[in-house]
This record gives C-alpha cells, sequence and structure tokens, in this order.
C-alpha cells in the first residue's frame, strides 16, 4: 500500500518538475509599452488690454470621429486611416484642445477671466468649437494636420442671432520625421498657430460685443 501511495506521489512531483521545467524554458513576451503625449501651447504674447470687464465661458469642443478618441490618427491614404494602440493622449482630444483655448484666451486677457464649461458661472459670453482635422499626413509627406472652427455666442435677447461670430483655420506642419513624438510636436505647433491667429480675430470681434443681459 505504502509502495504504491509513495509511486503516485512520485509521479505528481515529477509531473509538477517538467511542468516548471517547460515553462522556464518557454519563451517570454516582452510588457507592452505605451506612451501617453499631450498637446498644450503656450501662450508667450504681452496680455492685451480688455475690451470687455465680463467673462468667456468655454463650452462643448466637438472632435470629428476618427479623431475623437485618445489614440494617435495616421493617414496612410485617401481612404485607409489608421490608429496607434501604443501611442495615444493623455485625455480625449476635445478635453485637451477645449482646456488649452481656454488657458491661452485667460492668459492673453481679452476677457476679465475665461472659465471652463464644468463652472457654474452664468456665462455672458460662450465659446464653443469643432474639430475637423487632427491627426498626421504620411501620404506623400509626414505632416500634422489641425483644422478648427470657433463660434461665439452671446446669451443677450437683444440680438436674434446668438452667433457672434465664426472663425476658421486650418495648419499643416512639415514633420521631422514619422515618429509619435514629431506628430504630437507638430501638432501643438500647429495648435499654437491656430490660436494665435484666433486671438487676434477675437481681440477685434470683442471691440464690437452686444450688451448683455441686465448690463
Amino acid at each position: 500500500m505504502y509502495k504504491a501511495v509513495f509511486a503516485r506521489l512520485s509521479q505528481v512531483l515529477l509531473t509538477v518538475g517538467v511542468s516548471f521545467l517547460l515553462i522556464s524554458c518557454a519563451p517570454t513576451r516582452p510588457a507592452i509599452e505605451t506612451s501617453s503625449w499631450q498637446v498644450l501651447p503656450v501662450r508667450t504674447g504681452a496680455v492685451r488690454k480688455p475690451h470687455s470687464n465680463v467673462w468667456l465661458k468655454v463650452g462643448a469642443f466637438n472632435v470629428s470621429p476618427p479623431y475623437d478618441g485618445r489614440s494617435l490618427v495616421y493617414r496612410l491614404g485617401d481612404q485607409r486611416y489608421e490608429t496607434d494602440f501604443y501611442n495615444g493622449y493623455v485625455s480625449l482630444p476635445s478635453e485637451m484642445i477645449g482646456n488649452a483655448t481656454r488657458q491661452w484666451i485667460n492668459q492673453s486677457g481679452i476677457f476679465s477671466m475665461t472659465v471652463g464649461e464644468g463652472n457654474t458661472l452664468f456665462p455672458y459670453y460662450t465659446l464653443q468649437a469643432s474639430v475637423d482635422e487632427f491627426y498626421g499626413d504620411y501620404r506623400i509627406r509626414p505632416e500634422a494636420v489641425v483644422s478648427i472652427e470657433f463660434f461665439l455666442t452671446t446669451t443677450t435677447t437683444a440680438k436674434k442671432d446668438p452667433i457672434i461670430s465664426k472663425n476658421r483655420y486650418t495648419k499643416r506642419v512639415v514633420l521631422k520625421d514619422n515618429t509619435p513624438h514629431a506628430l504630437v510636436a507638430g501638432q501643438q505647433q500647429a495648435l499654437e498657430e491656430i490660436l494665435n491667429l484666433f486671438e487676434g480675430d477675437l481681440y477685434q470681434t470683442t471691440a464690437t460685443l452686444p450688451k448683455p443681459l441686465g448690463r
């Protein structure tokens, strides 16, 4: 009886030992490495003299598919796009671009302050935007492509059309190479150029803003 038990135990230990040996000899797979990127241009110009002593609220920024996800998007053909599983943005492009715009306008001094969408302050004026292009174009030469249309609206009832201004900008920046780092740097430069242009147009618009409610 003891011999049978011992033999069975020996067989189990042998099986376990062989299993560990096979596992130790099996090829190992490298861990999947992912990178997160942020597009956040920094305004460096002088603060402008404000035309308005009220505040601006930055509302919704809508990003068109397939650029609305966190993954970097590459255009490889006229109808062929590819998303990068290993390289993405730290937040959704709608949040990232909206936050960058809010910080830029706030630092410009055009309004007394510029608040985000989640702020509960009643807005006299609201800025919204549609991002139609936000990708890397690799069909001919590597380029970063960014297209944005801004909509400035008012809450006053004295104006039948709430839209004060519409401004659309498109920028293409040639990349140094075809790496994700180069694409993000190009997108940041493109967004910086767009925000710089929009700031100038917005400043001219605020010179003739409709009077807010209650003022």
